[in-house]
């Protein structure tokens, strides 16, 4: 039954039984009863004699689990994950207009990480590392809005405070899909940053890790992306391959 479900929501047409039965490597009279009984329940449509698609059930289950997930929620065993692999300050932020509110962290015990790391504290997009993941969801013209509405003021001598280094930064960041935040916010602090995303793709959260500059490890950028990735995974998110086109987890 569930390689038959994965095999239909691989396709964006309708299915007809043999297809079916040659790409699960199932009997066809097999995969027909299975088929029937899905059919009955609504997890399957049969359109046509012998011709099968995802049913309507499928949508009424994945509204009431979407409805049961809490971004803050899902993140909080990754984020010990991570914590426990590098030993250094794991944070949780989201966007709230021209700042970043952070709503989780797992505190290393040992980091001087301060400041904004603290949950509920706020601070200005352009100088964290996940605020700078929001920036570069926007257009150049929307940034260009955010810079002339704040004035991109800084926070520490290392802040961007001009829009052509921003727009440079973001691009960075589009490019390799993590931010970082060098001494930005709080002098001796720095972060990686990467965005989490819910199932219709939009970047809902940030995930960082809070380092002090001498602890500050760039080869952590991977970790940190493949934590993130999968918080989105779980939040339903499917990450589309080179040609725009939707992978199932387990098939990147």
């Amino acid at each position: 039954m569930m390689t038959l479900l994965d095999t239909l929501a691989k396709h964006a047409e309708p299915i007809p039984l043999k297809q079916l039965a040659a790409e699960t490597g199932l009997h066809p009279s097999t995969a027909h009863r299975i088929l029937g009984a899905m059919t009955s329940r609504g997890f399957v449509e049969r359109v046509d004699a012998g011709v099968y698609r995802l049913g309507i059930r499928l949508l009424q289950l994945g509204n009431v689990v979407k409805s049961r997930i809490s971004v803050r929620e899902t993140a909080v065993s990754a984020m010990q994950k991570l914590h426990l692999a590098t030993g250094e300050s794991v944070n949780l932020g989201m966007r709230d207009g021209d700042d970043i509110v952070y709503v989780e962290r797992t505190s290393s015990g040992r980091s001087a990480v301060r400041v904004v790391h603290i949950v509920g504290a706020r601070a200005p997009l352009h100088t964290t590392a996940t605020g700078k993941l929001f920036l570069a969801e926007e257009s150049a013209e929307r940034v260009a809005d955010y810079a002339r509405r704040t004035g991109l003021p800084p926070s520490t001598s290392s802040s961007i405070t001009t829009i052509p280094a921003l727009e440079k930064e973001l691009e960075r960041v589009r490019r390799h899909a993590v931010a970082y935040d060098m001494d930005e916010v709080e002098n001796g602090v720095r972060c990686i940053a990467s965005g989490i995303r819910d199932d219709s793709g939009e970047l809902v959260a940030g995930l960082s890790l809070s380092t002090p500059a001498d602890r500050f490890n760039p080869d952590w950028a991977p970790l940190v992306l493949e934590t993130a990735e999968e918080i989105s995974a779980t939040l339903g998110y499917v990450k589309p391959d080179s040609l725009g086109r939707s992978v199932p987890p387990g098939r990147r």
